[in-house]
């Protein structure tokens, strides 16, 4: 036995063989640790999945959820996990959700702050403005929301001549409609003619081009061309946007502001007391006629 414990002694006491030991541990602690974190990321879990492709704006039904097994690593934290969270939701603006992808939390939101991306992106001081236009005038439905646009204006003034030049330039525009108010570019299974482009104005602009679209008497028409693009003007006089803008105005009524009620009920007063004023006049003068 004492034999054996010096030989124990020795042999704990020996560096090399300590080094070994110590790094052997170290290399089973690694080994068992690095295979449970791997088996942790590839355990599958269950989530939810999109059944069927579903587009922007749309109710998700039970139908259109299912579930899947996916690697516990691929779940990021804004996937969402419980299915009853993303039923009765609906699919945000310009979101289209593919059919087998995961849920994420950006691309739901409920009926009441589902909003339409074209109003709420109007400026400050603006009003929207719903220019009408054709596949033709969009260039083959080439124009996207995003794009810079001017606003061009041809027309016929009184000598016969047709002018063209522009009327309005670097409008953004914020939406592109059908005929039915359904935005063109955010349904990827349906064939949608642009109609309408949406954009923000100012009031003297949103004016302008009102006035400019009633105008059917000088054969105005309003077009829109890529900002930074060239219009033909072949057979055409060029005018500037002042001149433009001059013509309508000089073509159209202006409309004056009301009165204040207080100035209307002042303008009957100075009217009563000019009749009254009159009348008393008059009756002096037929006085003075009978005394003669």
């Amino acid at each position: 036995m004492n034999s054996m414990s010096v030989t124990f002694n020795r042999f704990f006491r020996n560096k090399n063989t300590v080094t070994i030991i110590g790094v052997v541990l170290i290399l089973v602690i690694l080994y068992f640790g690095y295979s449970t974190t791997i088996k942790n990321a590839v355990t599958p879990v269950s989530v939810p999945v999109a059944a069927t492709t579903i587009q922007p704006r749309t109710l998700i039904t039970e139908e259109m959820v299912t579930t899947t097994d996916i690697a516990a690593k691929a779940v990021s934290g804004d996937i969402v996990r419980n299915t009853n969270d993303i039923i009765g939701k609906y699919s945000n603006v310009n979101s289209v959700i593919p059919k087998g992808s995961m849920f994420y939390s950006a691309l739901l939101t409920t009926a009441n702050e589902l909003p339409d991306s074209a109003f709420v992106k109007v400026g400050k001081d603006e009003v929207p403005y719903n220019f009408p236009v054709t596949m033709d005038t969009t260039y083959g439905n080439s124009i996207y929301p995003g794009n810079k646009i001017d606003i061009y204006m041809k027309a016929e003034n009184t000598d016969g001549q047709i002018m063209v030049g522009k009327l309005v330039e670097n409008i953004e525009v914020l939406a592109v409609k059908d005929s039915n108010g359904k935005h063109v570019f955010e349904n990827t299974e349906e064939e949608r003619v642009p109609a309408f482009l949406i954009f923000g104005v100012n009031d003297e602009i949103n004016i302008l081009l009102r006035k400019a679209s009633y105008m059917d008497s000088f054969a105005v028409e309003l077009f829109p061309v890529p900002h930074g693009g060239k219009v033909d003007t072949t057979g055409q006089t060029q005018v500037s946007t002042q001149y433009l803008k001059d013509f309508i105005n000089a073509n159209t009524v202006l409309i004056p502001e009301e009165q204040p009620a207080q100035d209307e009920n002042t303008n009957k007063d100075d009217n009563k007391n000019e009749t009254s004023n009159n009348t008393n006049n008059n009756q002096n003068n037929n006085t003075g006629t009978n005394n003669q």
